[in-house]
């Protein structure tokens, strides 16, 4: 297949996307695009790209994602050395979710 003709049905792919006007329809989109494992590979490194974000180190992502140190390490690269997308999509969002500082074991209260 030709770069150029790759390129452009991935534009056409990002065109379709970007046109959703919420995250539910967006996310039933990607769960008809994708199996079950391309979206878990997906959702796992971007869940790794927010944890790089806040500096969390690598081991301690492993641990509370279950993402090999050598997709974080990957995930890291690009975010550094890549196409921009990383870095961009991370400004677009907020870095500090819920969900990534609840999966910590929490002490008990008394």
């Amino acid at each position: 297949m030709e770069v150029n003709n790759e390129k452009s049905r991935l534009l056409r792919l990002c065109e379709a996307i970007v046109k959703f006007e919420d995250a539910n329809s967006c996310a039933r989109f990607f769960e008809d695009l994708c199996t079950p494992g391309e979206l878990g590979a997906m959702v796992g490194r971007w869940q790794v790209a927010l944890m790089l974000e806040q500096k969390i180190p690598y081991r301690k992502i492993n641990k509370l994602t279950g993402v090999s140190t050598a997709t974080i390490t990957r995930v890291a690269r690009f975010m550094e050395t890549g196409h921009g997308g990383y870095k961009e999509a991370l400004k677009m969002v907020e870095t500090t979710t819920p969900e990534l500082e609840t999966k910590e074991p929490q002490s008990a209260e008394i």
